[in-house]
């Protein structure tokens, strides 16, 4: 069952720069160890989670596909998907925050592959499968919620990051891979994690990708919904830990009603929380939404927006008044008195849209090397060049295919030969061409007719501005290259092939297939070569307990000799226990 990447009506139309990310799940690695760790935290989340998750979880299991007694494929969840109108793809761990949520305002689940290990069982930093599967699908079964996390990826995806973000991204996803290594060296991942830390520490201005990743912390992966008194959760984060999803209901977890405040309440992906967001409904998540959403740059524009894009040294793009979409990477602004920009400059390749499609003849080909413009309104005359009609154009001699000299407000002046303009849907000029142009600011040059044609933005001020590209189709961001290192795949050593073995013995004897061993001779194997192993004794004694076999009795005392050996695993083996609520627990 070794599936290729399956594919969906929307997955097929995800853009380039997201696909990417995607990977083919590779059913097949999956071991029969990986099976049992997912088959007991989806035992032990229903069992418990029936009684405290959101009414919408245990339904969304079966309208999503997942079931509790092996890993869901993503052929499978994509088929049940797509009759509710989302989608699901495989990545290898982390992926940039930008993407992750742009995968979701195309309703897509980001889905990493890989599972934790048995030793991380209860908790792991690094998004698996369990996590991802098991805690986001069922509840986008709920319109409401669904919405809500489309919406979410729409306006997370224009959030500005920071460098700090980048660095901060790398940190974690490192982390996050070496912990689930097998055989990591302990000092290795306590640098790791000290590297985190370091960067949560430090003192930064939060950019908008970390506040806007605050509320997504605090919603969608550690969310609770209804009353402080008496809350559900919702949260993928705590729907798959078995551990996190206990004590979060405990009075040891502070309960918070849900607010824009979450985006200002930092978290640490390495600790269990110490307190939660309550929202009283999915409706409301989306009013805070639209309330973050409010102090963004891509809707307040403006000198902060730009100042944001030129500090990201990311790829961005601003909107003018007209409608004209600039997408580079911003190096440069020029204020007034009043701080509004009045010049602007991108670093290399650059790209002009309108409505967010790529204006013929200015892709990356024509502004190789940056693109540059003023903005405002002309010295001494009080109408926009935007608002201008053919007679005002007439009145200051913008003719085509003439030499025209203006002066801006700001004292930035432009001399040069007119060629063309580019109209927008209301029919006002939003580019003008000179060929021959000088353009000054004070003493300064700022493109003179050596540097080629002069394009000039028309705009009297920056309206929108935010991450990423009006046009995805304007760039080549297929570079997708962590500088962390990809997920590490385990080299078995015998030892560890022949529990797995074991466990595919097991589990072939529970299906009624043909098996390698019997559970006698299993539980034989086991004590004398895995003796710290804990869960498979549990499928052992599960298999055999409602017969009453002499190994089942012998099963049992075994178990609870390893719960004294053990003791940091005895609430899992009693946990397990619980499940099956023989005579001889009880």
């Amino acid at each position: 069952m070794n599936e290729t990447i399956q594919t969906n009506p929307l997955i097929d139309r995800l853009p380039p720069h997201l696909k990417q990310f995607i990977k083919p799940q590779n059913y097949d690695d999956y071991t029969a160890i990986n099976q049992a760790v997912w088959r007991y935290v989806m035992r032990k989340n229903v069992e418990y989670l029936g009684k405290v998750a959101h009414e919408s979880y245990l339904s969304g299991l079966k309208k999503t596909g997942i079931s509790i007694n092996e890993i869901p494929s993503m052929y499978g969840m994509n088929r049940i998907l797509k009759d509710i109108g989302w989608a699901a793809v495989a990545v290898d761990g982390f992926i940039p925050p930008n993407a992750f949520m742009e995968f979701q305002a195309y309703k897509v689940l980001v889905i990493a592959s890989d599972i934790r290990q048995l030793e991380n069982i209860e908790y792991t930093p690094a998004p698996d499968i369990i996590h991802e599967g098991a805690g986001h699908a069922p509840i986008i079964a709920s319109p409401d919620y669904a919405e809500y996390l489309r919406r979410f990826g729409e306006i997370g995806s224009k959030a500005i990051s920071s460098a700090h973000d980048i660095e901060m991204y790398e940190a974690v996803r490192s982390v996050s891979i070496l912990k689930e290594a097998e055989g990591t060296p302990q000092d290795q991942i306590d640098a790791a994690e000290m590297l985190v830390e370091e960067l949560q520490n430090k003192k930064v201005e939060p950019s908008e990708i970390s506040l806007i990743r605050n509320l997504h912390w605090w919603t969608v992966e550690y969310g609770l919904v209804g009353t402080v008194e008496d809350p559900k959760i919702y949260g993928a984060g705590l729907l798959s830990s078995i551990g996190e999803s206990k004590n979060c209901m405990t009075d040891a977890v502070k309960k918070i009603p849900y607010s824009i405040d979450a985006a200002y309440q930092d978290f640490d992906i390495t600790k269990q929380q110490p307190q939660l967001f309550v929202t009283p409904d999915f409706a409301y998540l989306q009013e805070v939404l639209e309330e973050f959403a409010n102090t963004m740059a891509v809707r307040k524009g403006g000198w902060r927006g730009l100042k944001k894009l030129i500090e990201s040294k990311q790829l961005g793009t601003i909107e003018l008044s007209t409608g004209l979409q600039v997408s580079g990477v911003f190096k440069r602004m020029i204020q007034n008195e009043d701080n509004e920009v009045v010049y602007f400059e991108t670093e290399g390749e650059t790209a002009l849209s309108y409505r967010e499609k790529e204006l013929i003849g200015h892709g990356i080909e024509r502004h190789t090397n940056g693109f540059r413009s003023p903005l405002g309104k002309l010295k001494g005359i009080n109408l926009a060049i935007e608002n201008m009609g053919p007679r005002d154009l007439q009145a200051y001699n913008f003719y085509d295919g003439k030499h025209i000299q203006f002066e801006f407000e700001s004292g930035i002046t432009v001399e040069g030969m007119n060629v063309t303009g580019i109209r927008n849907l209301k029919s006002e000029l939003m580019l003008i061409q000179f060929t021959d142009c000088t353009v000054k600011y004070k003493d300064e040059v700022l493109f003179s007719p050596e540097d080629g044609d002069f394009d000039f933005a028309v705009g009297k001020d920056i309206v929108s501005a935010f991450a990423g590209m009006a046009d995805y189709r304007s760039f080549n961001v297929n570079t997708h290259n962590p500088s962390a290192t990809t997920t590490i795949k385990p080299e078995r050593s015998a030892k560890q092939q022949e529990l797995i073995e074991l466990y595919e013995a097991i589990r072939n004897y529970r299906n009624g297939e043909t098996t390698k061993f019997s559970p006698d001779a299993v539980f034989d194997i086991l004590k004398k070569h895995h003796n710290e192993d804990w869960l498979l004794p549990l499928e052992i004694y599960e298999l055999e307990v409602e017969r009453n076999t002499t190994l089942s009795k012998e099963v049992f005392r075994y178990l609870n000799e390893l719960k004294e050996r053990r003791p940091e695993v005895s609430h899992l083996i009693e946990g397990g226990l619980e499940l099956l609520e023989t005579p001889e627990h009880v």
